[in-house]
């Protein structure tokens, strides 16, 4: 493999890394979380969105900033409103990295249950 071939491939690593930290670091707030669920169901704008809280439309409009630059949300403009929408690759993203460890942790535990198995 080239320098050129390492680099790309660091490159790629970090830039995956970097992707996955937004993406959990978004989730990791619960009107976030919230939002999201209610853009699976549909799709709305930010007023609308705003309306379900009782915190400031600007808050709201900052945590759909969050989202979006997490690729989480993408926002359309229709006239004079906002219309944002869930990206479902962002959330098969964030479950295949979560599934990686579900496997690991189930090998584990089943390695553990077998040496406890033995040990009776």
């Amino acid at each position: 493999m080239t320098n050129r071939g390492i680099y790309t491939t660091f490159n790629h690593v970090v830039e995956r890394s970097v992707y996955l930290s937004g993406l959990f670091g978004s989730l990791a707030d619960p009107v976030r979380r919230d939002i999201l669920r209610r853009l699976i169901h549909a799709q709305y704008t930010v007023s609308q969105i705003a309306s379900k809280y009782s915190i400031s439309l600007a808050a709201i409009a900052k945590h759909i900033t969050v989202l979006e630059k997490a690729k989480l949300v993408t926002k359309q403009k229709r006239g004079k409103e906002q219309i944002v929408s869930i990206v479902p690759q962002a959330i098969r993203d964030a479950s295949y990295y979560l599934k990686q460890y579900e496997v690991l942790w189930n090998n584990r535990f089943e390695e553990l249950d077998r040496i406890f198995e033995e040990e009776l």
